[in-house]
């Protein structure tokens, strides 16, 4: 890549693992169906979206030195990915995700986690070393979280004046790591991408809605929510504005990466300088369209 990074992904890089199946799945099903494997993790989800359309993002992750790692990482550097600042840990395996689908959505998912959690501040070296910022000229463009980082590093990106100037978009890597995004309640530029159960594990209640969960959020000291909800209405709420507005109605074939791509497609069209009504659509139409299609599985 000859050009610098315009967006910066911190988080989870592994190996997805998907097995789906068109029937209605229930414990102890035994089923046909397909099962497919790919590039996946939450950071490298919004990374290759965001590449797709254009940006040139940087991807920040733990990738170990396996065979798996090496085949991946040079898929990664295949979807014009800036692969430059990536840990390569020697002792650790490469992380997998491994989830079953159904036509009922997704059934269950295990993650392993080792090499992401490996990471700590020496992995964002190079956002204060000089290479892409420092204290004195921090870097000003977007940055991607991933609440897979450990709540030791959150706690010092949090705390980091190297980070004060950039335009944070957090997301919650699954809602039993929602949680570790309450450190960034009361900082300003930070937006909350989350989905229901998510909003309502950062809050420690259940919502009905959206809608109602947006407010939750602002009301612990969030600057700016975005919160979805499946088939149902999605919400982009801060101070001074709340936004609520339906996906279109789909047929979902698949739903794991749906809240990445969402993300993605949001980011890319306020970048882009779209009105936000128009960025909460259009990422919901890319969202939809996404679960609707289903994937290529071998």
């Amino acid at each position: 890549m000859t050009d610098g990074p315009d967006i910066l992904c911190a988080g989870a890089a592994h190996w997805d693992v998907i097995g789906h199946s068109r029937a209605q799945i229930t414990p102890g099903d035994d089923l046909p169906g397909t099962i497919h494997q790919t590039p996946g993790g939450v950071a490298l989800n919004i990374a290759r979206a965001l590449a797709k359309q254009g940006h040139r993002p940087a991807l920040f992750a733990a990738i170990g030195r396996d065979a798996a790692g090496t085949a991946l990482v040079a898929q990664i550097d295949a979807l014009r990915i800036d692969t430059r600042f990536l840990v390569r840990p020697d002792t650790l395996s490469t992380d997998t995700y491994l989830a079953i689908e159904g036509a009922n959505g997704l059934i269950a998912a295990i993650a392993t986690a080792a090499a992401l959690e490996s990471m700590d501040m020496h992995a964002l070296a190079p956002l204060h070393d000089g290479r892409l910022g420092s204290d004195v000229a921090p870097w000003r463009g977007a940055v991607v979280l991933d609440s897979g980082l450990t709540p030791a590093l959150i706690n010092d990106l949090v705390h980091a004046t190297w980070l004060r100037a950039a335009d944070l978009r957090l997301t919650a890597a699954s809602p039993a790591k929602a949680a570790r995004l309450r450190a960034f309640m009361g900082r300003p530029k930070c937006s909350f991408y989350l989905n229901l159960a998510e909003a309502g594990q950062i809050c420690g209640t259940r919502f009905a809605d959206s809608a109602h969960a947006a407010r939750a959020l602002l009301a612990l000291g969030a600057a700016r929510v975005l919160v979805t909800d499946g088939p149902n209405a999605a919400t982009d709420a801060d101070t001074h504005a709340q936004i609520t507005r339906p996906p279109p109605a789909t047929v979902p074939q698949r739903v794991t990466g749906a809240g990445d791509l969402f993300m993605a497609a949001h980011i890319t069209q306020e970048l882009a300088g779209a009105p936000r009504q128009d960025a909460l659509d259009i990422a919901l139409r890319a969202a939809a369209a996404y679960v609707a299609d289903a994937p290529h599985l071998s």
